[in-house]
Protein backbone atom coordinates (compact mmCIF):
# COMPACT_ATOMS: atom_id res chain seq x y z
CA UNK A 1 0.00 0.00 0.00
CA UNK A 2 1.14 3.75 -0.89
CA UNK A 3 1.64 4.48 2.73
CA UNK A 4 1.79 8.42 1.76
CA UNK A 5 -0.91 8.61 -0.09
CA UNK A 6 -3.25 6.85 1.87
CA UNK A 7 -2.32 9.39 5.03
CA UNK A 8 -2.96 12.18 2.11
CA UNK A 9 -6.43 10.29 1.96
CA UNK A 10 -7.17 10.33 5.56
CA UNK A 11 -6.09 13.87 5.67
CA UNK A 12 -8.39 14.90 2.69
CA UNK A 13 -11.41 13.38 4.16
CA UNK A 14 -10.93 14.91 7.55
CA UNK A 15 -10.59 17.86 6.59
CA UNK A 16 -13.67 17.73 3.77
CA UNK A 17 -16.18 16.31 6.64
CA UNK A 18 -15.09 19.29 8.49
CA UNK A 19 -15.49 22.05 5.58
CA UNK A 20 -19.37 19.81 4.78
CA UNK A 21 -20.63 20.97 8.33
CA UNK A 22 -20.19 24.52 7.87
CA UNK A 23 -23.96 26.35 7.55
CA UNK A 24 -23.77 27.56 3.20
CA UNK A 25 -26.89 30.35 3.20
CA UNK A 26 -27.45 33.96 2.67
CA UNK A 27 -25.49 35.20 5.20
CA UNK A 28 -22.20 34.13 3.87
CA UNK A 29 -23.18 36.64 1.21
CA UNK A 30 -24.23 39.13 3.29
CA UNK A 31 -20.86 38.95 5.45
CA UNK A 32 -19.16 39.15 2.03
CA UNK A 33 -20.24 42.06 0.77
CA UNK A 34 -20.24 44.07 4.02
CA UNK A 35 -16.47 43.15 4.49
CA UNK A 36 -15.52 43.98 0.89
CA UNK A 37 -17.01 47.39 1.61
CA UNK A 38 -15.55 47.79 4.78
CA UNK A 39 -12.40 47.48 3.60
CA UNK A 40 -12.37 49.01 0.04
CA UNK A 41 -13.99 51.90 1.75
CA UNK A 42 -11.25 54.48 1.81
CA UNK A 43 -10.10 53.46 -1.63
CA UNK A 44 -10.52 56.09 -4.26
CA UNK A 45 -13.85 54.23 -5.59
CA UNK A 46 -14.75 53.50 -2.19
CA UNK A 47 -14.96 57.60 -1.60
CA UNK A 48 -16.53 58.60 -4.29
CA UNK A 49 -19.54 55.33 -3.93
CA UNK A 50 -20.00 56.85 -0.09
CA UNK A 51 -19.16 53.17 1.28
CA UNK A 52 -19.20 54.49 4.61
CA UNK A 53 -22.98 55.80 4.07
CA UNK A 54 -24.08 51.90 2.61
CA UNK A 55 -22.57 50.40 5.62
CA UNK A 56 -24.26 52.33 8.09
CA UNK A 57 -27.71 51.95 6.61
CA UNK A 58 -29.89 48.86 7.87
CA UNK A 59 -30.04 47.33 4.64
CA UNK A 60 -26.87 47.97 3.15
CA UNK A 61 -27.39 45.42 0.68
CA UNK A 62 -30.20 47.17 -1.02
CA UNK A 63 -28.19 50.08 -0.22
CA UNK A 64 -25.42 49.06 -2.28
CA UNK A 65 -27.34 48.11 -5.14
CA UNK A 66 -29.33 51.52 -5.22
CA UNK A 67 -25.99 53.67 -4.87
CA UNK A 68 -23.54 51.99 -7.13
CA UNK A 69 -24.05 51.63 -10.84
CA UNK A 70 -23.39 48.74 -12.67
CA UNK A 71 -20.24 48.25 -15.04
CA UNK A 72 -18.81 46.39 -17.57
CA UNK A 73 -14.84 45.74 -18.47
CA UNK A 74 -14.47 48.84 -20.66
CA UNK A 75 -16.34 51.22 -17.99
CA UNK A 76 -14.70 50.17 -14.77
CA UNK A 77 -11.30 50.06 -17.00
CA UNK A 78 -11.61 53.79 -18.22
CA UNK A 79 -12.66 55.20 -14.94
CA UNK A 80 -10.53 53.72 -12.54
CA UNK A 81 -8.53 50.53 -13.40
CA UNK A 82 -6.04 52.27 -15.81
CA UNK A 83 -4.43 54.07 -13.06
CA UNK A 84 -3.56 50.60 -11.78
CA UNK A 85 -1.87 50.12 -14.45
CA UNK A 86 0.05 53.74 -13.81
CA UNK A 87 0.89 51.75 -10.38
CA UNK A 88 -1.39 53.88 -8.61
CA UNK A 89 -2.45 52.95 -5.12
CA UNK A 90 -5.88 52.37 -3.22
CA UNK A 91 -7.90 53.25 -6.62
CA UNK A 92 -10.60 50.48 -5.91
CA UNK A 93 -8.71 48.36 -3.55
CA UNK A 94 -6.52 49.05 -0.89
CA UNK A 95 -2.65 49.08 -1.99
CA UNK A 96 -1.29 48.92 -5.40
CA UNK A 97 -1.81 45.86 -7.83
CA UNK A 98 1.23 43.53 -9.30
CA UNK A 99 -0.35 41.07 -11.10
CA UNK A 100 -3.00 41.57 -14.28
CA UNK A 101 -4.58 38.50 -15.42
CA UNK A 102 -5.04 38.48 -19.41
CA UNK A 103 -8.35 37.17 -20.24
CA UNK A 104 -8.87 33.90 -22.10
CA UNK A 105 -11.81 35.65 -23.97
CA UNK A 106 -12.31 33.92 -27.27
CA UNK A 107 -10.97 34.79 -31.43
CA UNK A 108 -13.24 37.63 -31.27
CA UNK A 109 -12.08 39.45 -28.59
CA UNK A 110 -8.96 41.15 -27.93
CA UNK A 111 -7.30 40.37 -24.16
CA UNK A 112 -8.34 42.28 -21.28
CA UNK A 113 -6.14 43.14 -18.35
CA UNK A 114 -7.85 42.12 -15.08
CA UNK A 115 -6.63 43.11 -11.58
CA UNK A 116 -5.57 40.09 -9.78
CA UNK A 117 -4.59 41.93 -5.75
CA UNK A 118 -2.72 39.74 -3.23
CA UNK A 119 -6.62 39.38 -1.85
CA UNK A 120 -7.74 37.43 -4.86
CA UNK A 121 -4.60 35.75 -4.87
CA UNK A 122 -5.34 34.15 -1.92
CA UNK A 123 -9.19 33.39 -2.72
CA UNK A 124 -8.29 32.02 -5.49
CA UNK A 125 -5.82 29.75 -3.37
CA UNK A 126 -8.44 28.71 -0.83
CA UNK A 127 -10.81 27.30 -3.46
CA UNK A 128 -8.24 25.66 -5.64
CA UNK A 129 -7.56 23.58 -2.17
CA UNK A 130 -11.30 23.62 -1.37
CA UNK A 131 -11.36 21.82 -4.41
CA UNK A 132 -8.61 19.60 -4.10
CA UNK A 133 -10.50 18.25 -0.42
CA UNK A 134 -13.66 17.48 -2.94
CA UNK A 135 -11.73 14.51 -4.29
CA UNK A 136 -12.16 12.49 -0.74
CA UNK A 137 -16.13 12.77 -2.04
CA UNK A 138 -14.20 10.12 -5.29
CA UNK A 139 -13.36 6.05 -4.90
CA UNK A 140 -9.71 7.04 -5.17
CA UNK A 141 -6.96 4.22 -4.12
CA UNK A 142 -4.53 5.62 -1.63
CA UNK A 143 -1.69 5.34 -4.42
CA UNK A 144 -3.57 7.97 -6.37
CA UNK A 145 -2.46 10.93 -3.89
CA UNK A 146 0.79 10.52 -4.68
CA UNK A 147 0.77 10.81 -8.53
CA UNK A 148 1.35 14.11 -10.61
CA UNK A 149 -0.33 16.64 -11.43
CA UNK A 150 -1.06 17.90 -15.70
CA UNK A 151 -2.29 21.37 -15.29
CA UNK A 152 -2.75 22.58 -19.15
CA UNK A 153 -2.77 26.20 -19.11
CA UNK A 154 -1.39 29.29 -20.87
CA UNK A 155 2.61 29.92 -20.11
CA UNK A 156 4.19 30.45 -16.57
CA UNK A 157 6.58 33.23 -17.86
CA UNK A 158 5.02 36.44 -17.03
CA UNK A 159 5.79 40.02 -18.97
CA UNK A 160 7.22 42.55 -16.94
CA UNK A 161 5.46 45.96 -17.45
CA UNK A 162 7.09 49.49 -16.25
CA UNK A 163 4.55 48.99 -13.08
CA UNK A 164 3.47 45.69 -13.28
CA UNK A 165 3.60 41.95 -14.60
CA UNK A 166 0.85 40.53 -16.94
CA UNK A 167 0.19 36.71 -18.15
CA UNK A 168 -2.20 34.16 -18.34
CA UNK A 169 -4.69 33.55 -14.70
CA UNK A 170 -2.66 29.75 -15.10
CA UNK A 171 0.58 31.25 -15.15
CA UNK A 172 -0.07 33.96 -12.45
CA UNK A 173 -0.98 30.79 -10.34
CA UNK A 174 1.36 28.98 -11.10
CA UNK A 175 3.61 30.78 -9.64
CA UNK A 176 1.92 30.90 -6.59
CA UNK A 177 1.98 27.24 -5.71
CA UNK A 178 3.38 26.31 -2.40
CA UNK A 179 7.01 24.43 -2.06
CA UNK A 180 5.50 20.73 -1.25
CA UNK A 181 3.02 20.87 -4.84
CA UNK A 182 6.28 21.37 -7.14
CA UNK A 183 7.12 17.96 -6.97
CA UNK A 184 3.71 16.80 -8.17
CA UNK A 185 3.00 19.68 -10.89
CA UNK A 186 3.75 18.75 -14.42
CA UNK A 187 4.91 20.05 -17.62
CA UNK A 188 7.13 21.93 -14.45
CA UNK A 189 9.73 24.10 -15.94
CA UNK A 190 7.98 23.48 -19.77
CA UNK A 191 5.15 25.39 -18.40
CA UNK A 192 7.40 28.26 -19.25
CA UNK A 193 7.50 27.92 -22.86
CA UNK A 194 5.45 31.13 -24.72
CA UNK A 195 4.83 29.25 -28.01
CA UNK A 196 1.89 26.80 -28.18
CA UNK A 197 3.38 24.39 -30.17
CA UNK A 198 6.61 24.04 -29.13
CA UNK A 199 5.35 23.77 -25.51
CA UNK A 200 3.39 20.40 -26.60
CA UNK A 201 5.56 18.47 -28.18
CA UNK A 202 8.06 19.19 -25.44
CA UNK A 203 5.27 17.74 -23.48
CA UNK A 204 5.29 14.51 -25.68
CA UNK A 205 8.75 14.20 -25.36
CA UNK A 206 8.46 14.15 -21.70
CA UNK A 207 5.12 12.15 -21.22
CA UNK A 208 7.07 9.01 -20.87
CA UNK A 209 8.45 9.84 -17.63
CA UNK A 210 5.59 11.35 -16.12
CA UNK A 211 3.20 9.41 -14.01
CA UNK A 212 0.12 11.74 -14.14
CA UNK A 213 -2.99 10.78 -12.25
CA UNK A 214 -4.89 14.27 -13.06
CA UNK A 215 -5.64 16.53 -15.62
CA UNK A 216 -6.92 19.90 -15.82
CA UNK A 217 -7.19 22.27 -18.79
CA UNK A 218 -9.89 23.19 -21.38
CA UNK A 219 -10.98 20.05 -23.23
CA UNK A 220 -9.77 21.21 -26.73
CA UNK A 221 -6.04 21.33 -25.59
CA UNK A 222 -6.21 18.52 -23.35
CA UNK A 223 -7.55 16.30 -26.46
CA UNK A 224 -5.01 17.87 -28.83
CA UNK A 225 -2.55 17.30 -26.04
CA UNK A 226 -3.58 12.92 -25.66
CA UNK A 227 -4.33 12.36 -28.82
CA UNK A 228 -0.66 13.83 -29.81
CA UNK A 229 1.09 11.73 -27.42
CA UNK A 230 -1.11 8.48 -28.24
CA UNK A 231 -0.17 9.03 -31.81
CA UNK A 232 3.56 9.80 -31.35
CA UNK A 233 4.04 6.59 -29.28
CA UNK A 234 1.58 4.54 -31.28
CA UNK A 235 -0.61 3.50 -28.38
CA UNK A 236 -4.17 2.45 -28.42
CA UNK A 237 -5.46 5.04 -25.26
CA UNK A 238 -3.52 7.18 -22.85
CA UNK A 239 -3.87 4.90 -20.30
CA UNK A 240 -1.17 2.69 -22.29
CA UNK A 241 1.11 5.48 -20.93
CA UNK A 242 -0.80 6.72 -18.17
CA UNK A 243 -2.43 3.92 -16.12
CA UNK A 244 -3.24 5.91 -13.11
CA UNK A 245 -4.77 8.95 -14.48
CA UNK A 246 -8.36 8.79 -12.61
CA UNK A 247 -9.45 12.44 -12.89
CA UNK A 248 -9.83 15.12 -15.38
CA UNK A 249 -10.70 18.83 -13.89
CA UNK A 250 -12.39 20.85 -16.72
CA UNK A 251 -13.86 24.25 -17.36
CA UNK A 252 -14.05 27.22 -19.94
CA UNK A 253 -16.42 25.49 -21.96
CA UNK A 254 -19.59 22.67 -22.32
CA UNK A 255 -17.79 19.35 -22.14
CA UNK A 256 -20.62 17.81 -23.50
CA UNK A 257 -19.36 18.05 -27.46
CA UNK A 258 -16.42 16.28 -26.60
CA UNK A 259 -17.01 13.79 -24.32
CA UNK A 260 -17.67 10.92 -27.20
CA UNK A 261 -14.42 11.49 -28.99
CA UNK A 262 -12.59 12.14 -25.78
CA UNK A 263 -13.61 9.28 -24.23
CA UNK A 264 -12.67 7.49 -27.53
CA UNK A 265 -8.41 8.33 -26.36
CA UNK A 266 -9.33 6.58 -22.70
CA UNK A 267 -8.42 3.29 -21.52
CA UNK A 268 -10.96 3.39 -18.99
CA UNK A 269 -13.14 5.24 -17.01
CA UNK A 270 -12.41 8.39 -15.02
CA UNK A 271 -13.74 11.22 -12.91
CA UNK A 272 -14.72 14.59 -14.73
CA UNK A 273 -14.50 17.37 -12.39
CA UNK A 274 -16.26 20.63 -13.68
CA UNK A 275 -14.57 24.22 -12.69
CA UNK A 276 -15.42 27.80 -12.78
CA UNK A 277 -12.31 29.46 -12.72
CA UNK A 278 -12.05 33.12 -14.76
CA UNK A 279 -9.77 35.74 -14.55
CA UNK A 280 -12.15 38.16 -12.18
CA UNK A 281 -12.15 34.90 -9.62
CA UNK A 282 -12.69 31.62 -8.90
CA UNK A 283 -16.58 31.28 -8.64
CA UNK A 284 -17.72 27.82 -8.68
CA UNK A 285 -16.35 24.60 -8.32
CA UNK A 286 -18.25 20.39 -8.53
CA UNK A 287 -18.36 19.17 -4.75
CA UNK A 288 -20.00 16.06 -5.67
CA UNK A 289 -19.25 13.86 -8.27
CA UNK A 290 -22.79 13.57 -9.22
CA UNK A 291 -23.99 17.29 -8.68
CA UNK A 292 -23.88 20.19 -10.92
CA UNK A 293 -21.02 23.25 -9.59
CA UNK A 294 -21.76 25.01 -6.70
CA UNK A 295 -20.97 28.65 -5.98
CA UNK A 296 -18.37 29.82 -3.58
CA UNK A 297 -20.10 32.33 -1.03
CA UNK A 298 -17.52 32.74 1.50
CA UNK A 299 -14.52 33.64 -0.15
CA UNK A 300 -14.50 37.38 -1.20
CA UNK A 301 -17.09 37.28 -4.15
CA UNK A 302 -20.45 39.23 -3.87
CA UNK A 303 -22.61 38.17 -6.21
CA UNK A 304 -25.96 39.45 -8.12
CA UNK A 305 -27.78 38.11 -10.71
CA UNK A 306 -29.74 39.88 -13.60
CA UNK A 307 -32.27 37.91 -15.54
CA UNK A 308 -31.31 36.85 -18.91
CA UNK A 309 -34.38 38.69 -20.89
CA UNK A 310 -35.17 41.04 -23.64
CA UNK A 311 -36.25 43.28 -20.56
CA UNK A 312 -32.94 43.75 -19.35
CA UNK A 313 -30.38 43.42 -22.41
CA UNK A 314 -30.62 44.44 -25.85
CA UNK A 315 -30.28 42.29 -28.62
CA UNK A 316 -26.34 42.62 -29.04
CA UNK A 317 -25.82 41.53 -25.22
CA UNK A 318 -25.45 44.71 -24.10
CA UNK A 319 -27.34 46.11 -20.48
CA UNK A 320 -30.30 48.23 -20.62
CA UNK A 321 -30.53 51.07 -18.38
CA UNK A 322 -31.47 49.95 -14.76
CA UNK A 323 -32.52 46.62 -15.76
CA UNK A 324 -33.89 44.31 -12.75
CA UNK A 325 -30.68 42.99 -10.42
CA UNK A 326 -31.99 39.86 -8.20
CA UNK A 327 -29.45 38.99 -4.88
CA UNK A 328 -28.63 35.13 -4.25
CA UNK A 329 -31.75 34.53 -2.20
CA UNK A 330 -33.96 36.24 -4.98
CA UNK A 331 -33.10 33.97 -8.04
CA UNK A 332 -35.35 30.97 -9.44
CA UNK A 333 -34.29 27.97 -10.42
CA UNK A 334 -34.26 26.66 -14.34
CA UNK A 335 -34.11 30.13 -15.44
CA UNK A 336 -31.13 31.86 -17.52
CA UNK A 337 -29.25 34.86 -15.23
CA UNK A 338 -25.91 37.14 -16.01
CA UNK A 339 -23.67 37.80 -13.75
CA UNK A 340 -22.30 40.83 -11.69
CA UNK A 341 -19.10 40.53 -9.51
CA UNK A 342 -18.04 42.56 -6.53
CA UNK A 343 -14.80 41.16 -5.64
CA UNK A 344 -11.86 42.04 -3.41
CA UNK A 345 -10.00 42.24 -6.33
CA UNK A 346 -11.52 45.79 -6.77
CA UNK A 347 -14.38 44.70 -9.19
CA UNK A 348 -17.86 46.38 -8.04
CA UNK A 349 -21.22 45.51 -9.76
CA UNK A 350 -18.94 43.74 -12.86
CA UNK A 351 -20.59 42.35 -15.40
CA UNK A 352 -18.45 39.30 -16.10
CA UNK A 353 -20.65 38.43 -19.49
CA UNK A 354 -21.14 34.80 -18.38
CA UNK A 355 -24.90 33.50 -18.12
CA UNK A 356 -25.66 31.02 -15.42
CA UNK A 357 -28.38 28.96 -14.33
CA UNK A 358 -29.53 27.48 -11.10
CA UNK A 359 -29.98 23.73 -10.72
CA UNK A 360 -30.69 24.17 -6.87
CA UNK A 361 -31.15 27.14 -5.00
CA UNK A 362 -31.38 25.44 -1.72
CA UNK A 363 -27.59 24.56 -2.32
CA UNK A 364 -26.64 27.05 -4.81
CA UNK A 365 -25.79 24.55 -7.76
CA UNK A 366 -25.55 26.33 -10.89
CA UNK A 367 -24.24 25.34 -14.29
CA UNK A 368 -23.06 27.73 -17.16
CA UNK A 369 -25.15 28.67 -20.15
CA UNK A 370 -23.17 30.73 -22.29
CA UNK A 371 -22.02 34.28 -22.38
CA UNK A 372 -24.09 37.80 -23.20
CA UNK A 373 -22.74 38.37 -26.01
CA UNK A 374 -22.89 35.14 -27.75
CA UNK A 375 -26.50 33.77 -28.62
CA UNK A 376 -28.69 34.38 -31.22
CA UNK A 377 -31.34 36.70 -31.56
CA UNK A 378 -31.76 38.59 -35.08
CA UNK A 379 -35.47 38.01 -35.29
CA UNK A 380 -36.66 37.25 -31.63
CA UNK A 381 -35.16 33.14 -32.02
CA UNK A 382 -33.00 34.21 -28.62
CA UNK A 383 -31.35 31.13 -29.22
CA UNK A 384 -28.32 30.65 -26.43
CA UNK A 385 -25.26 28.78 -26.52
CA UNK A 386 -27.26 25.81 -24.22
CA UNK A 387 -29.31 25.50 -27.03
CA UNK A 388 -26.72 25.29 -29.60
CA UNK A 389 -24.42 22.95 -27.57
CA UNK A 390 -27.48 20.43 -26.62
CA UNK A 391 -28.32 20.71 -29.96
CA UNK A 392 -25.39 19.40 -30.86
CA UNK A 393 -24.65 16.55 -28.71
CA UNK A 394 -28.13 15.35 -29.99
CA UNK A 395 -27.79 15.27 -33.50
CA UNK A 396 -23.89 14.06 -32.57
CA UNK A 397 -25.43 10.96 -30.92
CA UNK A 398 -28.37 10.32 -33.58
CA UNK A 399 -26.20 10.36 -36.24
CA UNK A 400 -23.05 9.02 -34.62
CA UNK A 401 -21.02 12.17 -36.25
CA UNK A 402 -18.38 13.21 -33.62
CA UNK A 403 -18.36 17.25 -33.77
CA UNK A 404 -15.90 18.39 -31.67
CA UNK A 405 -16.17 22.18 -32.51
CA UNK A 406 -18.87 24.64 -34.12
CA UNK A 407 -20.00 28.15 -34.25
CA UNK A 408 -22.66 29.78 -36.05
CA UNK A 409 -23.27 33.11 -37.50
CA UNK A 410 -26.45 34.90 -38.10
CA UNK A 411 -27.05 36.50 -41.74
CA UNK A 412 -29.34 38.29 -44.24
CA UNK A 413 -31.05 36.23 -46.46
CA UNK A 414 -33.62 36.92 -48.86
CA UNK A 415 -34.60 40.60 -47.18
CA UNK A 416 -34.91 38.26 -43.85
CA UNK A 417 -32.37 35.79 -42.05
CA UNK A 418 -31.01 32.75 -42.03
CA UNK A 419 -28.81 31.03 -39.92
CA UNK A 420 -25.20 29.61 -41.09
CA UNK A 421 -23.52 26.71 -38.89
CA UNK A 422 -20.20 25.54 -39.33
CA UNK A 423 -19.34 21.92 -37.68
CA UNK A 424 -16.03 20.91 -37.10
CA UNK A 425 -15.26 16.92 -37.44
CA UNK A 426 -12.53 14.48 -38.77
CA UNK A 427 -15.42 11.76 -39.86
CA UNK A 428 -16.59 12.16 -43.63
CA UNK A 429 -20.75 13.33 -43.40
CA UNK A 430 -21.60 11.69 -46.31
CA UNK A 431 -25.61 13.31 -46.14
CA UNK A 432 -24.73 17.37 -44.83
CA UNK A 433 -28.48 17.50 -45.99
CA UNK A 434 -29.92 15.36 -43.18
CA UNK A 435 -27.10 16.79 -40.95
CA UNK A 436 -28.95 19.94 -41.35
CA UNK A 437 -32.69 18.78 -40.92
CA UNK A 438 -31.69 16.84 -37.69
CA UNK A 439 -30.35 19.79 -36.54
CA UNK A 440 -32.95 22.44 -37.64
CA UNK A 441 -35.47 19.93 -35.74
CA UNK A 442 -33.57 19.68 -33.08
CA UNK A 443 -33.12 23.22 -32.17
CA UNK A 444 -36.74 23.62 -33.06
CA UNK A 445 -37.86 21.25 -30.07
CA UNK A 446 -35.20 22.58 -27.87
CA UNK A 447 -36.11 26.23 -28.22
CA UNK A 448 -39.69 27.45 -29.14
CA UNK A 449 -38.66 31.51 -29.71
CA UNK A 450 -36.96 29.28 -32.83
CA UNK A 451 -39.41 27.43 -33.68
CA UNK A 452 -41.91 30.33 -34.17
CA UNK A 453 -39.42 31.78 -35.83
CA UNK A 454 -38.34 28.87 -38.44
CA UNK A 455 -42.04 29.65 -39.65
CA UNK A 456 -41.14 33.34 -40.32
CA UNK A 457 -38.02 35.28 -40.18
CA UNK A 458 -35.55 32.90 -40.30
CA UNK A 459 -35.82 31.70 -43.50
CA UNK A 460 -33.16 29.13 -43.39
CA UNK A 461 -29.88 27.68 -41.73
CA UNK A 462 -27.03 26.72 -43.42
CA UNK A 463 -24.73 24.11 -43.21
CA UNK A 464 -20.65 23.91 -43.64
CA UNK A 465 -18.38 21.02 -42.91
CA UNK A 466 -15.15 21.37 -41.78
CA UNK A 467 -12.06 19.46 -40.62
CA UNK A 468 -11.30 20.71 -36.77
CA UNK A 469 -8.00 21.66 -37.28
CA UNK A 470 -10.17 24.79 -39.68
CA UNK A 471 -11.13 25.82 -35.70
CA UNK A 472 -7.02 25.33 -34.53
CA UNK A 473 -5.76 26.74 -37.43
CA UNK A 474 -7.97 29.89 -36.94
CA UNK A 475 -7.64 30.23 -33.39
CA UNK A 476 -3.74 30.27 -34.32
CA UNK A 477 -3.89 32.87 -36.50
CA UNK A 478 -5.81 34.70 -34.25
CA UNK A 479 -3.00 34.23 -31.49
CA UNK A 480 -5.05 32.50 -29.41
CA UNK A 481 -3.91 28.93 -29.32
CA UNK A 482 -3.89 26.73 -25.88
CA UNK A 483 -4.31 27.63 -22.55
CA UNK A 484 -7.75 28.61 -21.36
CA UNK A 485 -8.81 30.33 -25.08
CA UNK A 486 -11.35 28.78 -26.41
CA UNK A 487 -13.44 28.98 -30.28
CA UNK A 488 -16.57 31.35 -30.01
CA UNK A 489 -19.69 29.68 -30.45
CA UNK A 490 -21.27 32.75 -31.96
CA UNK A 491 -19.46 34.20 -34.42
CA UNK A 492 -20.05 38.02 -34.46
CA UNK A 493 -18.30 40.87 -36.37
CA UNK A 494 -15.31 38.76 -37.70
CA UNK A 495 -18.06 36.80 -40.00
CA UNK A 496 -16.96 37.93 -43.19
CA UNK A 497 -12.82 36.87 -42.31
CA UNK A 498 -14.34 33.62 -41.20
CA UNK A 499 -16.52 33.18 -43.81
CA UNK A 500 -13.11 33.54 -46.52
CA UNK A 501 -10.65 32.23 -43.85
CA UNK A 502 -12.59 28.44 -44.11
CA UNK A 503 -12.78 28.39 -48.09
CA UNK A 504 -9.95 26.99 -48.40
CA UNK A 505 -10.82 23.96 -46.18
CA UNK A 506 -14.62 23.54 -48.31
CA UNK A 507 -12.47 23.13 -51.74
Amino acid sequence: MAIVGAILQEVLKKKKNSLDKKQINFDLQRSTLYNLLNKARNTAFGIENDFVSILRNNDFLKQFQRQVPIYDYEKLFSQYWHKLLEGKANITWPGKVKYFGLTSGTSNDSSKRVPLTHDMIRSIRKTGIRQLLSLAELDLPPYFFEKSALMLGGSTSLVKMEKYFEGDLSGIMANQFPFWFQGFYKPGQLAREKDWNTKINKMVASAKNWDIGGISGVPAWVQILLEKIIDHYGLNTIHDIWPNFMVYAHGGVNLDPYRKSFSRLLGKDIYYLETYLASEGFLAYQRKKDRPMQLILDNGIFFEFVPFNQSNFHSDGTLVENPEVLLINEVRENEDYALLLSTNAGAWRYLIGDTVRFTSVKDFEIVITGRTKHFLSLCGEHLSVDNMTRAISIVSEKLNIDIKEFTVAGIPFEQLFAHRWYLGTNQPVSNVEELRIKLDETLAMLNDDYAVERKAALKNVLVEVLPVNAFYDWMEKKGKTGGQHKFPRVIGNQYAEWNDFVQQYLT
